[in-house]
């Protein structure tokens, strides 16, 4: 059986969707979470171009205490709401709620989020991009098998860009951007 031909786009959330909150930071509350210029745009486009979006975001912030599963359910709700009066549609939100120490296997670089938005689907992941602004979510889209894409609008500074021990695919300023480029590149 061959895999489907799905167009299906992976996206990191804090630093590619919403502000990144900075290193040892988290988005706990509605007032912290800021979108991005352009990322509900952005989204809205993807979809508008046939392509099934998913966010999968690391949220430690919940098993340490700071941000109940509830509280993460409003933020996500937020962004929903400012993708879709852009025209975007989620098709999904998988969210890791651990932290490194507690040795899970959601959190990314695993791919077992991944694996869970596409569900029982057969996938052929070389034709899937995933963006994200980090060292792990370029190592994550690299041990899933897709095309990253590492935007600029959140961790990694451009000058940083050729120090990462795994590079990606392609380097983008911002999701807004990287929509423009996927969709002409898709169409």
């Amino acid at each position: 059986m061959k895999p489907e031909e799905l167009k299906i786009i992976f996206l990191d959330r804090d630093g590619v969707i919403n502000e990144f909150p900075g290193m040892g930071n988290y988005v706990v509350s509605l007032g912290d979470f800021r979108m991005i210029p352009g990322s509900a745009k952005a989204v809205g486009l993807l979809c508008r171009a046939g392509f099934e979006v998913h966010v999968i975001t690391n949220q430690g912030c919940v098993s340490r205490g700071l941000l109940s599963r509830e509280g993460l359910d409003k933020i996500h709700q937020r962004m929903r709401a400012e993708i879709e009066k852009e025209g975007g549609d989620l098709a999904g939100i998988f969210y890791c709620p651990h932290q490194t120490s507690d040795v899970c296997d959601c959190k990314k670089p695993r791919t077992t989020l991944f694996l869970k938005a596409v569900a029982e689907r057969r996938v052929d992941f070389s034709n899937v991009y995933f963006i994200g602004d980090s060292e792990e979510d370029i190592l994550a889209g690299k041990n899933l098998g897709c095309k990253t894409v590492l935007v600029l609008s959140g961790r990694i500074p451009e000058t940083q860009t050729g120090k990462l021990p795994v590079q990606p695919d392609f380097i983008k300023q911002d999701l807004w951007e990287a929509a423009q480029w996927i969709t002409q590149e898709k169409s």
